[in-house]
This record gives C-alpha cells, sequence and structure tokens, in this order.
C-alpha cells in the first residue's frame, strides 16, 4: 500500500499552519484570479507564495497550486506570467481546469506535476486515458463515484487517483453547473459561485431544499480506500477557518492510522455541516438522505470550547524528520557537529576551541541534553553518536549554538528546490471560415424531430434505434453523464451507424475516439478559449460548440483550428446529477419525464432524466431569431431542443427562418452578459 497523502485545504497563512502543523502532507491553495475560490483570501503577492511554499517545503509538505477556472483569450497572457511564477517559486504540482491551461502548462514546464481538477469531469478509464494523452500526472475524481466504480479505475488507471474525502458536496457535478452563472453571473467555472442551489428548490413532496446535499465525509473509508490504491486524500474548504483544517487533517490522520471514532466524527459535524454527513454516492445509496442544509443547530454548534480545542493542536511546531548527529571534539580544536537528515548531510564547528578542565571535562549526558533539544523545530533528534573520548570543556551555549546551525542548515536543503528551465508559451493556431453557417440540431427524443426538418446535423440520444438513426443519417449524443455506464455506452456506440457523436465530456471524446466516430465538443466541454481549441483538435474533436458562458463579443475573437458554433437556441443544462431531486417527491413512474423543480420566485425549472441521470434546465430557452444579425462569423448554429414538442421545433426553426420576435419567455442566456 502506497503512502497515505492527506491535502489540506488553505485560505490563507493561518490556515497554511494549521494544516501544516496539524499532520497534512501536502496543501493546496489559490493565487490571482486562476483558480475556483476567488473569494479565498489566498496568497496575492509573490513573496506571500515564495514564503508559504518555503514554509511547507522545509517540513516535508508538498504545495499543490490551483489554477483550476476557464481561461478567457483576454487572459491567456496573465494565466502565462501565472504559471511561469508557480513554477520558478517551486511548488510541486498545478491543479487545472482549462484544456489551454493545460497546454500552457506541459510547454513552458514540462517537468512541473500536473493534476486535473474534478472541474474536468473526468470519471471513466477512457477519460483517464485522454488525461494520460494530454500530459496529466493525476487526475481528481468526481465526488459522485461508488466503491466498485473508485475500485475498477484504481485498477487500470494509467495516471495517480485523488478524491474528495471531506467537505461541500455540489448537487452537480464539478465543472458542469451553470446555474450560478445564469441566474446571476457568477460562475463556478470562474471561481465567484454564489451557491444558489443553497437556497428554497422545491419539488412536489420534496424536502423543501432538493438542490441542497449533506456535506461529504468519506474519512472513515480512507483505510479501504488506501487499499485500492488512492494516492492522495482531498479535503474541502479553502474558505473554512483553520481550526476546520486543523480538525479534519487530524480526523484523516487518525482514520489512516485505524484510530477514527464518533467523538472525532462528532466535532468535525459540530465544527461545520448541512444536517450531518453523507456518504451516500459511495456506497451506491442514493436518494432522501443525501440531501440537508445549514440549519441553526449547525450554525451554534461550533462552541469557543470546539474551536479553542483544535486551535490548540497546531500551537507548537511537530517533529516531521529524525536526525542522526555525529559529535567530536579535541583540545585545542573547534568541536564538529554533522547532521544526517532525509538524504541530507551538514556540519558546522564551535567558534572557540575546546578547553582543557579547569575542573572536570563536559559529559556525555550533557552533550545529549544539549543536542537532544529540538523542540519547536520540524526535527527529533534520532541518535547521538560522540565519537572522541571527552577530555575537554565546552559551553552549553557553544553545543546549543551548534545544534541551531545545523538544523537551520538542514531546513535549507530541505527546502531547496532544482531550478526549473521554462520554454517559451504556445500561440494559437487558426483557420479561415468558408463563413457558411450549419445549422445543428439536438433533442431529447426522436419524436421531437419534424419530417421536414432542415438541418445540416440532427443528434439524438444514444439510445434511439439505430434503424431511425440509419435511415436519417443521424448523429448521436453520448450521456453527458456516465458514471457506471460506460460499459454500456461502449457497446451501444460499438453498434450505431452514426458517423459523428455530440460530446459532453473527455469521458465521452474518449469512447467516440474509440469507435472511430467524429467528435462534436458541446458546450459542456467547456472550450472557452484559443488554445483549448487546439488541444480539441489535438484529441481529434472535429468541432466544437463553445462554452455557454462565452459572450458574442469574446467569441467573435477566438482564432479556432478547428470549426466552431455557439448555441443560438435552447434551454442551457444548469446542472448535471446523479442524484435525482424529483425522486424526493416522486418515484420515477409517477414522474414520465415531465417534471420540474421550483425556486422561492415560483420560477420552473425542468429537470429530465437520462440513463443515470438528470438535467435541470433553464427556467427559459435561448432565443435569438430576431438578432441573428449580432451574430458573429461561426460555422455552426447549435439548437438545444428539450422541452419542446414537434410542433413547437416546427415552429421555432420558422422563425429562426424569417428573424421573428419570440411569442413566449425567452432569455438571451450569457450571449451579452456573460460572467464575471
Amino acid at each position: 500500500m502506497n503512502k497515505i497523502e492527506i491535502l489540506a485545504p488553505v485560505g490563507n497563512a493561518e490556515a497554511l499552519k494549521a494544516a501544516v502543523l496539524s499532520g497534512a502532507d501536502a496543501v493546496y491553495f489559490g493565487m490571482g484570479n486562476f483558480n475556483a475560490r476567488r473569494n479565498a483570501q489566498n496568497f496575492s503577492t509573490d513573496e506571500e507564495i515564495k514564503n508559504a511554499i518555503e514554509y511547507c517545503h522545509s517540513r516535508g509538505v508538498k504545495v499543490h497550486i490551483t489554477l483550476n477556472t476557464l481561461i478567457k483569450d483576454a487572459e491567456i497572457k496573465d494565466a502565462i506570467e501565472c504559471v511561469k511564477k508557480i513554477c520558478i517559486l517551486g511548488a510541486d504540482a498545478i491543479i487545472v481546469q482549462d484544456l489551454g491551461l493545460a497546454k500552457v502548462i506541459k510547454t513552458v514546464c514540462p517537468d512541473i506535476e500536473m493534476h486535473a481538477s474534478t472541474q474536468m469531469s473526468v470519471g471513466t478509464l477512457q477519460g483517464l486515458y485522454i488525461l494520460k494523452e494530454m500530459g496529466f500526472d493525476r487526475a481528481v475524481l468526481p465526488r459522485e463515484l461508488s466503491f466498485n466504480e473508485i475500485k475498477h479505475l484504481c485498477e487500470h488507471s494509467p495516471i495517480d487517483l485523488e478524491v474528495f474525502i471531506h467537505g461541500a458536496l455540489c448537487m452537480c457535478v464539478s465543472g458542469q453547473c451553470l446555474m450560478s452563472a445564469v441566474l446571476g453571473s457568477r460562475s463556478g467555472n470562474r471561481g465567484l459561485c454564489a451557491q444558489p442551489c443553497r437556497l428554497p428548490f422545491k419539488v412536489q413532496k420534496g424536502t423543501g431544499h432538493d438542490l441542497s446535499l449533506k456535506d461529504l465525509s468519506l474519512i472513515e473509508h480512507i483505510p479501504e480506500l488506501a487499499k485500492l490504491g488512492v494516492c492522495s486524500f482531498k479535503i474541502e474548504g479553502r474558505m473554512k477557518r483553520p481550526e476546520y483544517v486543523s480538525a479534519v487533517v487530524t480526523a484523516c490522520r487518525e482514520s489512516a492510522n485505524g484510530n477514527y471514532n464518533s467523538l472525532l466524527k462528532k466535532d468535525l459535524s459540530d465544527l461545520f455541516s448541512r444536517s450531518g454527513f453523507t456518504d451516500g454516492y459511495y456506497k451506491n445509496q442514493l436518494g432522501r438522505e443525501m440531501f440537508g442544509y445549514r440549519e441553526k443547530e449547525n450554525v451554534q454548534s461550533a462552541t469557543k470550547e470546539l474551536l479553542s480545542k483544535y486551535a490548540s493542536v497546531y500551537e507548537k511546531e511537530q517533529s516531521r524528520f529524525d536526525v542522526k548527529f555525529t559529535f567530536s571534539g579535541k583540545i585545542g580544536e573547534k568541536a564538529k557537529l554533522i547532521a544526517e537528515c532525509n538524504g541530507n548531510t551538514v556540519s558546522t564547528e564551535s567558534e572557540m576551541l575546546c578547553e582543557a578542565p579547569i575542573n572536570r571535562p563536559i559529559s556525555e549526558e550533557r552533550i545529549k541534553d544539549a543536542l537532544s533539544k529540538c523542540g519547536g523545530t520540524q526535527f527529533n533528534a534520532e541518535s547521538i553518536e560522540i565519537v572522541e573520548d571527552i577530555d575537554y570543556s565546552l559551553p552549553i551555549s557553544a553545543l546549543n549554538s551548534m545544534r541551531r546551525t545545523v538544523l537551520d542548515l538542514l531546513e535549507n536543503k530541505i527546502t531547496n528546490r532544482k531550478e526549473r528551465v521554462l520554454f517559451p508559451s504556445p500561440v494559437p493556431t487558426s483557420i479561415v471560415s468558408d463563413n457558411y453557417r450549419e445549422f445543428y440540431c439536438r433533442f431529447d427524443n426522436a419524436e421531437q424531430i419534424p419530417s421536414n426538418i432542415n438541418a445540416d446535423m440532427v443528434f439524438v440520444p444514444l439510445v434511439t434505434d439505430d434503424n431511425i438513426v440509419k435511415t436519417n443519417n443521424y448523429g448521436v449524443e453520448l450521456p453527458h453523464g456516465m458514471f457506471g455506464n460506460q460499459e454500456k455506452v461502449d457497446k451501444l456506440l460499438g453498434k450505431s451507424s452514426a458517423e459523428y457523436c455530440l460530446c459532453h465530456t473527455l469521458d465521452a471524446v474518449a469512447i467516440a475516439k474509440k469507435h472511430n466516430k467524429k467528435a462534436i465538443a458541446s458546450p459542456s466541454l467547456n472550450v472557452m478559449n484559443s488554445l483549448s481549441m487546439d488541444v480539441a483538435k489535438s484529441l481529434g474533436i472535429d468541432k466544437v460548440i463553445i462554452s455557454n458562458e462565452c459572450t458574442l463579443e469574446k467569441f467573435s475573437k477566438i482564432s479556432s483550428s478547428v470549426p466552431i458554433g455557439l448555441t443560438v437556441y435552447g434551454r442551457i443544462p444548469l446542472m448535471l446529477t446523479r442524484n435525482c431531486p424529483v425522486k424526493n417527491g416522486k418515484k420515477c413512474a409517477e414522474c414520465n419525464r415531465e417534471s420540474y423543480i421550483t425556486d422561492r420566485m415560483g420560477i420552473k425549472f425542468p429537470v429530465r432524466c437520462h440513463m443515470g441521470y438528470s438535467e435541470v434546465l433553464n427556467s427559459r430557452p435561448i432565443y435569438m431569431a430576431d438578432r441573428m444579425g449580432e451574430i458573429p462569423d461561426c460555422d455552426i448554429m447549435f439548437f438545444n431542443f428539450t422541452t419542446e414538442s414537434k410542433y413547437d421545433v416546427g415552429n421555432i426553426i420558422s422563425a429562426y427562418e424569417n428573424e421573428e420576435k419570440s411569442t413566449g419567455e425567452f432569455t438571451r442566456g450569457l450571449l451579452y452578459r456573460g460572467v464575471e
């Protein structure tokens, strides 16, 4: 079994100290505006980051920097400089979401570890192989996976795997949520999620908070996950107080040592929870029991006494390194002290000479006592060897000074990292569009499609009868969420006559490539900048529908090496979830795929289910028929038909052909206002 790595969240300097001195093996924090917790204090200056990294490295703790947001074209230059700083300052790894930024990292500094954020939504073996192809060393798995699914990935993964072990659990699969962006222009993919899902959203006979899950806690499962081969156990909470960080690290450490207990679990619940904790996904026990929110009792349970208990854990320095001391001295010469630790050897000499004793020599006991006093440092005196006969005198102050000197030298040795070589950053490529706009239509089911539809490409669900696909030359949409359905998807696609696949994630791209299908990237693949277009092309993606968070203005400035399109009609999927909120109130047989979830203003959001996952759709569709002249040059106009009937579809297509104004409720989405 590999060494268990406890990876702790750090939002500021005090939390850093709490994490390290409580026993974390690694920490992660953000810098600048390219991390998924932009509202955390983070570390803003080069000096702060340098000091944080040196503090950690001197204690044997690794540092992972989060650059896990989507990048706009105008930000690429700053993002490149950010990557360079991280590499120069000596961080151990960068956590990344954006495809283009991944290319920057592997081009500029190929020897730094690159970890795929859970925001990349990769949860299949095929997807992990694509990450390996892109240069990733590690993947942070989605929180929605079960024990058996994690086990399968661990047994076959080409890269290291990390799991979230404790903390907030979003209703939506990470990287696939647009609720905060669409409702308030604060994007979760850009590090500014406003957490609207924690507000009251109701389904009939539900909990009243049917988009809010309890916090995740898999701490008791650390030993069995470690046996599977999980390399790192990640704690969520860069916005949490230092005492919380200390408590969770302590609990994880105890669990790794086989000592997790109900008292530790109660402390964690009292410090922060939402109606308690859940391990429902892990145990494959989905349903109402997983839901919860911050109740009054949860807020009041973090008492001063409890906070003081964990503040005291990180008051004192903890020893992390064993040191072997070798001491020698002779009358008329300077005493010498050699220290060996962690593969490093340093030495120093006393400032004064050893003298003949006036009364009696300094004793072996006093030498060992002085050299063993490493308290207040990260070092522990494992052994002390005295190699010469002691017939001399030397003040205790000299011994103390020598001990401090070698420990400082050891700290510098341990902290020091080799300098990295940086290479020129990549430059986006582009193609010249022929200015012919293709019309692509995606449907929830084949029954919605008018017989006389005028479209260049039609996508139907993968489960559609292949006779329909073959007869009409349709493309197929691969499931937005695969989870445990990879084998089923693989078999269905292998039998499909479709030439094209609409792919929402890298998991889908990988399966499409396996079967030699042409992959069309949907907006959910989160391609948002010119460099990401190059990566898409290198992965074999044929065409890209740009992220729904991209504005018309930003779209017009993207250089693309593949044909590019945007969504001009349809309800944006606000959430992809494995735990259907509608089931909180009624059974699948009662739903008939016509259900809604309602917010506190009475606005209804359709919920639609497919192959073991659900999508929460926007309350209104994007409508641009009367603004077609404002759409920049693009190769593909994408229509996303979800709740519409065949009759509705015909009328909508006719309205776009005639550039008519809408007669119903609609939105312009984020095409004009964009996201922060």
